[in-house]
């Protein structure tokens, strides 16, 4: 109990601390006229907008990421081997950084290519534009993500556990309906922290659960933890999540026109990239006022799934004996603040989780 305390807070310490640095670093840019600088020098190496905003991005995102490779050292790697959960070596951490940063940096570039034409092309309505965009990257993203980005960093193949099979496709059948596909996701290689989600949509959506949590679960803890899992299948709380994610999308876009409106004549008018930390701060804040709204929204449909599993599996036993094995797998603290409980977490605790179970029990007897 007290090193999952230690753990949490230690990671808090580090995101709070990345949130002042990131912050910092975006006024500095503003305040000292380095992004007007940088923006000037990327507009000497390039023959139009398209490419002087890649390069004006790709210094922005070296400096970024240099300056806070001491803070993702010590939160992703010391802490992780400081606690004894990483099974990482330096180097194998070092090649997923790196194919981290490759995929950011694309996706970093695109966006960034996306926002400044529609800036400079529809400076009045740019922002429902972008707000489209990004909402349409959102979906794509979700549906490619199983089958593109995630096997960057893992390894996954279909789930060869003939009793683990059997038992999802009966509660399948017993709620209606067919899961596409259960993936075992080789977590084993790199944390001994355990999981199991659901991702994609269509054809690529599937329940992908890990090495760690197969071999450490019984198939009664398992089961329910897949009938969670396949609430979420079932009741489409991707599309949830994408849907509010849409509405958060519009509003961040709608208070970055009139931040940009607001300051324009610091710049050489909307299209003007050297605006970028103007945008960066403003969403930074937004993110930070609604973290506790989405976290609210998150916390809403993991207990949906938990009273789902309960129920459709009828085994508070193996429910609460899950949640015990998760909270020591991943080092998690079981009864933190309710306070921290409300603006950080995006599950319920695990106290709350076994006291919904014991409710469940009650209300039965």
């Amino acid at each position: 109990m007290e090193d999952s305390r230690k753990y949490e807070s230690a990671k808090y310490v580090v995101s709070i601390l990345g949130f002042v640095f990131n912050t910092t670093l975006l006024i500095y840019l503003l305040t000292s006229a380095s992004t007007f600088r940088i923006r000037d020098f990327a507009e000497r190496l390039a023959a139009g907008p398209t490419v002087a905003i890649a390069v004006y991005f790709g210094v922005i995102g070296i400096l970024l990421t240099l300056l806070q490779l001491p803070l993702d050292y010590f939160s992703g790697y010391y802490l992780e081997h400081r606690f004894g959960l990483s099974r990482q070596n330096l180097s194998s951490w070092i090649i997923d950084q790196l194919k981290g940063l490759a995929v950011g940096v694309v996706f970093g570039i695109v966006a960034a290519e996306i926002v400044y034409y529609l800036l400079r092309q529809h400076p009045d309505r740019w922002w429902i534009y972008a707000s489209l965009s990004f909402i349409g990257l959102f979906v794509v993203l979700a549906n490619l993500a199983p089958v593109l980005l995630l096997p960057l960093f893992f390894k996954f193949t279909p789930v060869e556990n003939e009793d683990l099979r059997r038992r999802v496709e009966r509660l399948a059948q017993r709620v209606g309906t067919r899961v596409r596909g259960i993936f075992e996701w080789s977590l084993g290689d790199k944390t001994r922290k355990a999981n199991a989600a659901v991702v994609g949509w269509g054809n690529t959506r599937r329940i992908i659960v890990s090495d760690t949590l197969l071999r450490n679960f019984s198939p009664e803890e398992i089961e329910v933890i897949m009938a969670h899992e396949l609430c979420h299948h079932v009741k489409g709380h991707i599309w949830l999540g994408i849907g509010l994610q849409s509405i958060l999308t519009f509003g961040s876009f709608y208070a970055m026109d009139g931040v940009l409106h607001h300051f324009g004549g610091t710049f050489r008018g909307l299209g003007d990239v050297a605006n970028f930390p103007l945008l960066a701060l403003t969403a930074l804040s937004l993110s930070l006022l609604v973290l506790p709204i989405v976290n609210f929204f998150s916390r809403k449909l993991e207990t949906a799934a938990d009273l789902f599993a309960l129920q459709i599996t009828e085994d508070s036993f193996a429910f609460v004996s899950s949640m015990e094995k998760l909270a020591e797998l991943n080092l998690a603290n079981k009864s933190p603040h309710p306070v921290i409980e409300f603006l950080f977490y995006s599950h319920p605790s695990i106290e709350n989780r076994i006291k919904l179970a014991a409710d469940r029990v009650g209300q039965q007897v």
